[in-house]
């Protein structure tokens, strides 16, 4: 039986991430294929209990290194994204291949840093993921190392899956890995290395107990999966590190006697996004609505272009704008779904008509409900 409290089966929306060292044998560059049909297993088992599933995953520059002959040790950033251009495809490929018979699709998402801290991409990223999910696919995601430069890069996917876990909105991010949780120490050098089971708060206290990466083909190290953490746990998101080495990792992560670390959030993802929302000190303008939108915000519902009035100074898709009642008292504010000049030409259409005004049709609403705190 599944106990619906434990994080992970309660969870609306998962992110899992695996590392390169579960997926890809050090010794011989290969794929572990009897490994990853286990866990291909599991992310069906989550998608047959009505749960959305996301999954990042590393290897593609470890496999793409072997088929190319490049030398073991560290890569030059040219030699590592000449690898991942011929990983990529290997890896996409055998997601695809053991999860297509079960009529679920999968979707290839490549993303740089830039996408998570540019406001445009970051929406483009996230309309993106809520479709492929309401159209019921797993995005499997990477980071894009192919076009990526040093200054643009996550480095690690455990920062990447943290990333993702927050554009999407995710009840619970899985960081499989080859360690088992967080411990006091380093537990390879320090035998009395406590292990913690779970961190209510990440303290400095916590941040100091990160060392380095254990595994010759990971980039990401205790210290990243703390970072990881803050970014999860801040947007709502329990996250948990996990050793998945194990066959059926995630099914065995909800036995009742499984060594991980789970980091719990102080509040849901909806709630902490709408809190980040309502704390902007500085919108970066407003828009006026009627009465009939007002109604319909005050019953949870989105704000449409249709009951938009009047726009106020100048901002940008993405940007956190007021948004005011006919008598000029800020009511509530969202992130716009679109731009000021945009706004100005759809205000008053209804959304069908979008694409006739604009020539495209990025959303149907001004501000989606769950981008929208009412004030």
């Amino acid at each position: 039986m599944v106990d619906r409290q434990h994080p992970l089966a309660a969870a609306r929306r998962v992110v899992v991430k695996v590392g390169s060292a579960l997926l890809v044998d050090g010794a011989s560059g290969r794929l572990n294929r009897a490994w990853l049909e286990t866990l291909c297993s599991d992310l069906l088992r989550l998608k047959r209990r009505g749960q959305q599933v996301i999954l990042v995953s590393s290897g593609a520059i470890a496999l793409g290194r072997r088929h190319l002959g490049l030398p073991p040790g560290p890569l030059q950033l040219e030699q590592s994204q000449a690898a991942a251009a011929v990983g990529q495809i290997r890896l996409a490929h055998a997601y695809k291949e053991l999860l297509e018979p079960a009529d679920v699709t999968v979707a290839q998402v490549l993303l740089t840093l830039e996408d998570s801290e540019q406001r445009e991409r970051y929406l483009n990223a996230r309309a993106t993921l809520e479709t492929l999910l309401s159209l019921n696919a797993i995005p499997v995601i990477n980071e894009n190392d192919t076009v990526a430069t040093a200054e643009i890069r996550y480095g690690d996917n455990d920062r990447l899956a943290a990333r993702v876990a927050q554009m999407a909105s995710a009840d619970c991010l899985v960081l499989l890995s080859d360690v088992d949780g967080l411990y006091t120490g380093d537990p390879n050098r320090d035998p009395a290395a406590q292990f913690i089971p779970t961190v209510e708060r990440i303290t400095p206290e916590i941040e100091g107990m990160a060392g380095g990466s254990a595994s010759a083909v990971g980039s990401g190290g205790m210290a990243t999966k703390i970072a990881a953490a803050r970014i999860a746990v801040g947007a709502g998101c329990h996250m948990c590190i996990a050793a998945g080495h194990h066959l059926h990792p995630l099914k065995r992560l909800e036995g009742k006697k499984v060594r991980c670390t789970w980091f719990r959030p102080l509040s849901t993802p909806v709630a902490a996004r709408k809190q980040w929302i309502a704390g902007t000190l500085r919108p970066a303008g407003a828009v006026q609505i009627d009465a009939g939108a007002l109604r319909a915000l005050r019953e949870g519902r989105s704000l449409l272009p249709a009951g938009v009035t009047h726009t106020q100074g100048q901002f940008a898709a993405g940007d956190t704008v007021s948004v005011l009642g006919s008598d000029g008292a800020e009511v509530a504010r969202g992130i716009a779904g679109y731009s000021d000049a945009d706004t100005r030409r759809i205000m008053g259409h209804k959304s069908a008509e979008i694409e006739a005004v604009l020539g495209f049709r990025a959303r149907a609403e001004f501000i989606h409900r769950d981008d929208l705190v009412i004030l």
